[in-house]
């Protein structure tokens, strides 16, 4: 009996229950968009992440670079012999240095990962190279002909004797190299920058490799220097085969090349010193237990973790993911509360214009809770109907935003640290130069998408139930307030 009236009248009614469903469904089509923005936002926030720390890693221990000291600049200095026998000759120099910390001892690595909560740790090395290469060109004198000529003209007497002119040409002409060079435990090539990056060609290092004299290359450097396998890459001297091609991910790199740790140690003249230790947690729930462990065991280090660095995004994306978070979810509660509340509303004033209809039905012995229910059933189905049409409206809007693939940038701005910064700089990722988060504040743009997860459509399902019980509940107690009195003066 009671799915049988419920049909008639939901079929009777087929308008005034379209228009509840409606404003139902724009609030749930609203929640749909924001959520499946929002986890956009998220995912995009971690692609620019993952280009400096790589996949897998949760935080990373460094140590802030030391001020110079006294007398010292803290700048490479670059001495070159300008002697005449020389001033022809091309002359290049290369200078290796730390980029961004204080090095720390090897072993800091194996500490680390004794923390409690810590599941595996992997050292690297950042280094800045500068290479400046040229000439001294000497310069060629020329007499001045016509105090020459004066001169002879008045024999001995006429002048000083000594010859007369200027010296023309002559000069230095200078280029100067800079890239950056990672040094990586091959070791463990699962943890680290390198993991947000995939070798396009050749081959990653050999687990044997460990100080071997090979290199990964950056594509975008590889292209700039016209760099293939196999080829060579001079550093500080030191010639190193390319063996593999490496193209980030995420839209940039950590480095433009990759060496073993051990030669880059050795080019630095740091050994058994790395600059960064990345650490991967046991539970990614326990990481600011995590950071706070190694923060109070390995004292003067600083843990950076990904939510650090994320309060540094900045550009459009940070700008949008601050819309999608603040303003659409608050534009999302006031959307739904005010489709409870109209859905609420019109089941109410439906009821009332159903008072002979109950009326004479309590008179034929149906008792309040039995109409209540009713009213109830109804106003539910009206609520699911309006989630099954939300949830259509919701998934298209989402699709459409995926189709759209708007373009945002992201740029991690410096925060007291330096994040990724040069020389003197710190932060997360190392500091390493062609770092997103680099003092030029490098800018990544990212695709938006808009993924719908199985989360959001089971919130629309109960925002659907919960919409059609607080209308129902209108409705309900306004049926359960009517007499049998109540219709027979509604009879004309």
């Amino acid at each position: 009996m009671f799915f049988t009236y419920l049909r008639r009248e939901l079929r009777r009614r087929r308008k005034a229950a379209l228009v509840v469903a409606s404003g139902l469904a724009l609030g749930i089509a609203l929640v749909i968009v924001v959520n499946s923005v929002s986890s956009g936002m998220s995912q995009a926030q971690d692609k620019v992440l993952q280009s400096l720390y790589g996949l897998g890693t949760d935080m990373t221990v460094t140590k802030a670079a030391a001020a110079p000291k006294d007398g010292a600049t803290g700048r490479p200095r670059f001495n070159f012999d300008a002697k005449d026998s020389d001033s022809d000759k091309e002359q290049s120099t290369d200078r290796v240095m730390v980029q961004g910390f204080q090095t720390l001892a090897s072993t800091t690595v194996t500490k680390v990962a004794q923390q409690k909560g810590v599941d595996d740790t992997v050292g690297g090395l950042s280094l800045q190279v500068m290479k400046v290469s040229g000439q001294f060109t000497r310069g060629q004198f020329k007499q001045d002909q016509q105090q020459g000529g004066g001169a002879e003209r008045g024999g001995s007497g006429g002048g000083s004797g000594q010859p007369q002119g200027r010296v023309e040409g002559g000069g230095a002409n200078f280029d100067v190299n800079s890239y950056s060079v990672f040094g990586t435990d091959v070791t463990k090539q699962g943890l680290g920058p390198l993991t947000s990056s995939k070798i396009t060609k050749g081959r990653s290092f050999k687990t044997s490799e460990t100080d071997s004299k090979v290199a990964v290359a950056d594509a975008s450097y590889a292209k700039e220097k016209k760099l293939a396998v196999d080829d060579s890459v001079t550093v500080k001297g030191t010639k190193y085969k390319v063996i593999g091609i490496a193209t980030p991910d995420s839209g940039d790199a950590a480095a433009n090349l990759y060496l073993p740790l051990k030669q880059a140690q050795t080019l630095a003249d740091t050994k058994n010193k790395v600059t960064t230790v990345y650490v991967k947690a046991t539970d990614s729930q326990q990481i600011d237990a995590v950071k706070s462990t190694i923060q109070k065991n390995l004292s003067g280090t600083t843990v950076t973790t990904s939510a650090d660095l994320a309060d540094t995004v900045s550009g459009s994306l940070s700008t949008a993911s601050n819309l999608a978070s603040n303003v659409g979810k608050w534009l999302s509660i006031a959307v739904l509360v005010a489709a409870f509340l109209v859905a609420g509303l019109l089941t109410s004033s439906a009821v009332s214009r159903r008072v002979r209809e109950f009326g004479t039905l309590k008179a034929l012995g149906w008792k309040s809770g039995r109409v209540t229910r009713q009213v109830v059933g109804e106003a539910v189905v009206n609520g699911l109907m309006g989630g099954v049409l939300g949830i259509a409206v919701g998934l298209a809007g989402a699709y459409v935003v995926t189709a759209i693939s708007p373009t945002l940038s992201a740029q991690l701005g410096s925060t007291g640290g330096q994040v990724g910064g040069g020389p003197g700089g710190g932060g997360f990722g190392g500091g390493m130069g062609r770092q997103a988060a680099g003092a030029s504040g490098k800018t990544l743009d990212i695709a938006l998408s808009a993924p719908v997860s199985a989360t959001t459509i089971a919130l629309a399902v109960g925002l659907a139930v919960a919409g059609g019980l607080i209308a129902g509940a209108f409705g309900g107690w306004r049926a359960s307030r009517l007499r049998p009195a109540d219709a027979l003066r509604r009879v004309e």
